[in-house]
């Protein structure tokens, strides 16, 4: 009965969930957009409220996690009120775009400004900002001539001085399997079971969990997006700044295949109410000057060749990214799941 009961709770919490939003976003002009965002409503405001100025287009957000917003896709249907997707991490385009979401984009604009390797060959989701995944080290404990690549990590002395997070994020599973990609699924597997052997601790938290860990003295390195740092070291938090000096960046395989990087990107809905506004957004987010909000504001890098990154992070310094294989990142998560289940690194 009891469980009944929940059940009964949460199919209602979901149904007024689903109803809120098409309340929130329900389009009542030609001048406006809706978006669903899997980024947190303070990294794209600056965005919107730059767009808006500009092209004077109303922009309704609603900000939540990306996988959920790709199954509520799937539900809504033709009848959803979303134009736009914004997500992280090229795994959930791929996820969604698999789902046949997206529409596809004829756009002079998008084509100019964002290079082919950043967007799916069929046009229908588009990159927007890069991010990069190297590893990270404690300046104290660490002598950086001591690390070269990510196979390394797997080496005897590195026992029980690495830190990750779980596999269930979706950054460490593009991380396996761009070394499937790299390596091939048989040494990809043994790179996994062999990290996992060397871990400090349970994997738990997020990216700037396992840098406070470093600073803590539990463990020495970890795997992690270079701009949680960067905000680290920006932060108001005088406690966070001290924790993020205490650890550096160093760029893995540059010999090799290149330095680990991901995307966040967006794409527009199928069915989208607000099609042509939706397409202007998606220029303007490939602009100049929104790049540029983007590498100053949350310290990614930028699409776009002309715009630099911020001074934060010019300072990890310049780096070979692997960003030939980004498309088919997406085609080797599921294997990426199985093989970091297999080795408990969850």
């Amino acid at each position: 009965m009891y469980k009944k009961k929940n059940l009964f709770l949460s199919s209602l919490f979901v149904i007024f969930l689903i109803s809120f939003t098409y309340l929130a976003l329900e389009s009542k002009s030609e001048d406006e957009l809706n978006i669903y965002s899997g980024r947190k409503i303070h990294l794209v405001k600056p965005l919107i409220k730059e767009f808006e100025k500009n092209k004077k287009i109303k922009v309704n957000i609603i900000t939540g996690k990306s996988d959920e917003f790709i199954e509520r896709l799937k539900l809504e249907g033709t009848n959803t009120k979303a134009d736009i997707l914004l997500t992280t991490d090229i795994a959930r385009l791929s996820r969604a775009k698999k789902n046949n979401l997206f529409e596809k984009v004829d756009s002079k604009i998008l084509k100019k400004n964002i290079p082919k390797k950043y967007t799916s060959k069929d046009n229908d989701w588009f990159g927007l900002s890069v991010r990069a995944r190297p590893i990270i080290y404690s300046k104290e404990r660490v002598n950086v001539n001591e690390l070269k690549n990510y196979e390394h990590l797997t080496e005897e002395k590195w026992k029980n001085k690495i830190c990750m997070r779980s596999s269930n994020n979706v950054y460490n599973q593009s991380l396996i399997a761009y070394m499937i990609l790299n390596l091939g699924e048989k040494k990809a597997e043994d790179w996994v079971q062999n990290l996992v052997k060397n871990f400090s601790r349970k994997p738990y938290g997020g990216d700037r969990d396992q840098i406070k860990t470093i600073a803590s003295g539990q463990c020495d390195i970890t795997v992690a997006n270079t701009y949680y740092l960067a905000n680290m070291l920006n932060s108001k938090n005088e406690k966070d700044r001290k924790t993020a000096e205490k650890v550096s960046v160093f760029w893995p395989n540059q010999e090799t295949f290149g330095t680990h990087i991901n995307l966040s990107g967006a794409g527009i809905i199928k069915n989208s109410k607000n099609y042509k506004n939706a397409i202007l957004f998606l220029e303007f987010l490939s602009s100049k000057n929104a790049q540029e909000i983007y590498t100053k504001n949350i310290h990614e890098y930028s699409i776009r060749n002309d715009v630099k990154p911020s001074e934060t992070v010019s300072k990890f310094g310049e780096f070979i990214a692997d960003d030939s294989k980004l498309q088919k990142i997406g085609e080797k998560i599921n294997t990426a799941l199985y093989l970091a289940a297999k080795h408990n690194w969850r």
